[in-house]
């Protein structure tokens, strides 16, 4: 822990997802509150990511970029949340995460203590709740397209966003071909053998657009993309102009 920063101090951060609702915002704080009392910590911010799910880049969490701007500016040595899949869903980003708070001079706790990195068994349970968490937002993945795709069987209407690459029209799923357009060129960067950041780049190159606000690829996305698997023939070539 570098030098300068506070024990005593903590930047808690919260996360509630769209297809997960069984710890809410007040169950999350609560429990971080109790984990601050029983150490006598004072919690100086708290930050909350709202239907944002657990594999959404950290880039793309406008809540936790801002919890990382307060543990630099309040030198606080910890940042907290009630479990770790709060922090995240997917080892890769879990991890990345756990740089970004080193870099700080500073360390991720979690209420529940799955996030005690100072004995052998204590990083034996945080990576194992990291896979479970990503193998249980994986799980609740498959059961969502389950029963979309039974809805639509039925002719009855979806809402929600739809997956990459598709829009809803008239309560049904139909295909966007812009979007399907740069599935194509995904695919082909892809064949080629391309890591995922120059793909990122090709892809801003041509004009490509992600859904993200400022319209940029992230690796975490392009990753989730890239696991739903080949779709065909994908063309080269540009993007049309304001692909989104």
């Amino acid at each position: 822990m570098r030098r300068g920063v506070d024990s005593s101090l903590a930047v808690a951060y919260l996360r509630v997802s769209t297809d997960e609702q069984h710890l809410g915002p007040e169950a999350q704080r609560a429990a971080i509150e109790s984990w601050a009392r029983a150490r006598g910590i004072h919690v100086v911010a708290w930050h909350e990511d709202k239907n944002v799910g657990g594999a959404q880049a950290l880039e793309q969490r406008p809540g936790l970029m801002a919890a990382l701007a307060s543990l630099r500016a309040s030198r606080a040595a910890t940042l907290v949340a009630a479990k770790r899949d709060r922090l995240a869903r997917d080892v890769e980003l879990a991890g990345a995460l756990e740089v970004r708070v080193r870099r700080l001079g500073a360390r991720v706790a979690t209420a529940d203590g799955t996030s005690d990195k100072h004995t052998t068994d204590g990083r034996l349970l945080m990576r194992m709740v990291d896979v479970f968490a990503e193998h249980e937002r994986a799980v609740i993945r498959d059961r969502t397209r389950a029963a979309l795709a039974a809805k639509r069987a039925r002719g009855e209407r979806v809402s929600g966003q739809p997956p990459y690459g598709f829009r809803h029209e008239a309560g049904r799923l139909v295909a966007d071909e812009r979007e399907q357009l740069v599935l194509q060129q995904l695919e082909q960067l892809l064949e080629r053998g391309l890591s995922l950041r120059q793909i990122a780049a090709a892809l801003t190159a041509r004009g490509c657009r992600s859904r993200a606000p400022d319209g940029r690829w992230h690796k975490t996305t392009l990753a989730r993309l890239a696991r739903r698997g080949p779709t065909g023939h994908r063309p080269d070539g540009p993007c049309p102009e304001n692909v989104r």
